[in-house]
């Protein structure tokens, strides 16, 4: 009996050297800590929590065309306005341009072997609305070999048993269109209309998942009103909040044309992509700062939110605009808000990367964010803080997905980017920080979903590589995969983030293995 329990005994202990051993060491020491940063050890806030997420949970990493493709002249495509921008002098950081990019227009297959090497089971990605309409109009047959492409990834993706994620727009208009006015003209919104049906019909029997805009409040402010982003319009905030409302119906009118034509047959969602970021009252308990916070969210999350769940745009925006601007809010026609609006979003995709305090606005002081009508924000000076923006203040992704959850009547939630940039060659390979920030992140994820009840149902991770990330170029790195942008192969290669992210995937969480084991 006693050599048949060293017997046992032996074949634990070799189990768990495995087990060990299989798991990268940078996720082995934080899954078993208290608390991940030095700076956050609330005990009641916290404390990491092991757990696996629900059965089916969706896992995934997303891109854009624009940001990876490449081909920006190849095979009869058409110019965006990014290709107009980047081509620009003084744009972008060192004359980059995403001329080349990742060249994923000729790496389908390298790009399928890195998302199987993750066990992911979705990819988002985007279509170039002017690689399959040059002009971005149906008065002309579409692009071929445009079409071609995208019917080529998504069955390569189908094939390795992973969800196709389509976003029709991430910031990508096609220069025709802009030149006669973009979003701000009933053309070009007809236009994506047409563009979108076009998507459905082409692509739809193989797609279920659909994301009509990628963070329309970032494309608007910044491309519309402070024209740091194409089309790099500087105009007053009347201009912005026109452009909005004009978005907000075009998103309305698709979910309504894909539920009435292609639903029944296709059984897809219909969702979007919005900035998420969170205010934390600057000052805890008081009833001032709590009220900027709540104002701050409704001026850019609600802006959006608000009108596809609930019909129109948040009482407290509108009176705020009101009575502290001269801008007229538009309005929705009562059978917009109805009949077109309300419920028109199957999906509340949320895109975080940053936290701010926030109390009610001082004038003579400058805020931290680009708002110039709401409330005062500032970082904490706890906090870390990337390229003045990004910042790594973990629970804020779970209050963020607490506030979205309360305000829409438990929507379904993908949470549709999250991610740490590194800055230049730092750590190429060992990215120890985005390690942590990625563990941290998903574990309070996790809790909107094990304590809070949040229907939160997958998690993609920004990005799959590095890319060509907008104004900074390739000088700034997102990606679970370091590409060489020197190499004209785009050498692809795993850092360590890749590695502990695929782990976190097979796990479905932080499961507490040695306790489950013995």
């Amino acid at each position: 009996m006693s050599n048949m329990l060293g017997f046992k005994l032996y074949l634990i202990i070799v189990e768990l050297i495995i087990l060990l051993n299989c798991i990268p060491t940078s996720a082995l020491e934080l899954i078993n800590d208290k608390f991940v940063y030095e700076n956050f050890q609330d005990e009641e806030r916290d404390v990491f929590l092991h757990n696996r997420f629900s059965k089916g949970f969706a896992w995934g990493v997303a891109t854009s065309a624009y940001q990876i493709e490449g081909g920006w002249n190849e095979d009869g495509k058409g110019p965006s306005i990014w290709d107009t921008f980047v081509h620009e002098n003084d744009n972008i950081y060192g004359g980059h341009t995403g001329d080349v990019a990742c060249d994923s227009y000729n790496k389908v297959s390298e790009d399928i072997s890195m998302l199987k090497e993750l066990g992911v089971g979705f990819y988002r990605f985007s279509i170039s609305w002017s690689r399959l309409l040059p002009d971005g109009t149906l008065r002309h047959p579409a692009n071929d070999k445009g079409l071609q492409y995208y019917h080529k990834l998504i069955d390569a993706l189908i094939e390795a048993n992973i969800e196709p994620v389509v976003t029709l727009f991430h910031f990508d208009m096609p220069q025709a269109l802009q030149d006669i006015g973009g979003f701000d003209n009933k053309q070009t919104i007809q236009h994506f209309q047409f563009f979108a049906d076009f998507c459905f019909r082409e692509y739809g029997e193989k797609v279920k998942y659909w994301i009509t805009f990628n963070e329309p409040y970032t494309y608007v402010m910044f491309g519309h009103h402070y024209g740091m982003l194409p089309p790099k319009i500087r105009k007053p905030l009347q201009y912005s909040y026109d452009i909005a409302h004009n978005i907000i119906l075009a998103h309305a009118r698709i979910w309504k044309r894909y539920h009435s034509k292609y639903g029944k047959d296709q059984q897809g969602f219909v969702g979007m992509a919005f900035t998420t970021m969170w205010a934390e009252p600057m000052r805890k308990g008081v009833d001032s700062d709590i009220i900027a916070s709540n104002l701050y969210m409704y001026n850019t999350i609600g802006w959006f939110g608000h009108p596809v769940y609930h019909g129109d745009y948040p009482e407290e925006m509108k009176e705020y605009i009101s009575k502290h601007t001269n801008i007229t809010l538009p309005k929705f026609l009562p059978e917009e808000r109805e009949q077109l609006l309300t419920r028109s979003c199957d999906f509340f995709g949320v895109n975080h990367y940053m936290s701010v305090t926030a109390k009610e606005r001082e004038a003579e002081i400058p805020n931290v964010l680009f708002d110039p009508i709401t409330v005062h924000t500032q970082y904490d000076d706890s906090w870390e803080v990337r390229e003045g923006f990004y910042t790594i203040v973990p629970w804020g992704i779970r209050r963020a997905l607490q506030w979205v959850d309360h305000h829409y009547n438990r929507p379904l939630v993908f949470v549709t980017e999250n991610g740490l940039p590194s800055i230049g060659d730092d750590s190429l390979f060992d990215d120890e920080d985005r390690v942590k920030y990625l563990t941290s992140y998903i574990d309070e994820t996790l809790k909107a979903q094990i304590i809070d009840g949040v229907d939160v149902r997958g998690y993609f991770v920004w990005s799959l590589m590095d890319n060509f990330e907008w104004t900074h170029g390739y000088n700034m790195k997102f990606g679970l995969y370091h590409v060489n942008f020197t190499n004209p192969n785009r050498a692809r290669v795993p850092r360590k983030s890749a590695k502990v992210y695929a782990q976190i995937i097979q796990d479905n969480g932080f499961p507490s293995k040695l306790r489950e084991d013995l």
